[in-house]
């Protein structure tokens, strides 16, 4: 069965535009745990569950294409970025984590809209283990879990997001290495 062309593409700008909606619905519950703040959850679950799906598709029906490889980081690192944000506005996640990754996660995109004319940098695989990393530890943190099943969850949680962070630096620099190696590769053959 064939599908559209660009509905890898359409689920990732979805994906984009659930951002937002997310970011609003975390801050309105401001932390209190309500129906919003499952819901935040939940949407931010999903949104970044897509992120399999339209790669999937993609691959799988042959229809990857550059727009794809550009907007498939960038739809993963909004989403991330707005998790982030509002979890440190809400003082429940320290503000140099969010700092930290946002310094690594926005220097990345621009540097690859910066070289979009010349190549597309696809996401590595250890770019996409930090993103499942994140998804993870952002989940953990999103849902109100303490109340339910009690506070060691927190200590879950604080593993999780070190091991994010750990793998946000890790595929930082790898990215650096890889760049700064195929950019000397690309001047030999010139």
């Amino acid at each position: 069965m064939a599908i559209p062309r660009q509905l890898p593409n359409a689920i990732t700008v979805a994906r984009i535009l659930c951002a937002p909606v997310f970011l609003w619905m975390l801050l309105a519950d401001d932390g209190a745990g309500g129906a919003l703040r499952w819901w935040a959850a939940v949407l931010f679950i999903v949104a970044i569950a897509t992120d399999g799906i339209d790669g999937y598709l993609a691959r799988a029906h042959h229809i990857v294409t550059d727009l794809g490889k550009l907007l498939d980081p960038i739809a993963d690192k909004v989403l991330t970025g707005c998790a982030f944000v509002g979890l440190s506005i809400l003082a429940e996640l320290p503000w140099w984590v969010t700092i930290l990754v946002l310094v690594r996660e926005i220097g990345i995109t621009v540097h690859r809209l910066l070289v979009a004319s010349t190549h597309v940098v696809a996401a590595a695989w250890m770019g996409k283990l930090k993103t499942v990393a994140q998804a993870v530890a952002l989940s953990l943190a999103l849902l109100p879990f303490g109340i339910v099943v009690g506070e060691w969850i927190h200590t879950v949680n604080t593993v999780a997001m070190w091991i994010a962070v750990i793998l946000t630096i890790a595929s930082g620099i790898d990215y650096v290495l890889t760049e700064v190696r195929a950019a000397r590769s690309r001047g030999r053959v010139s």
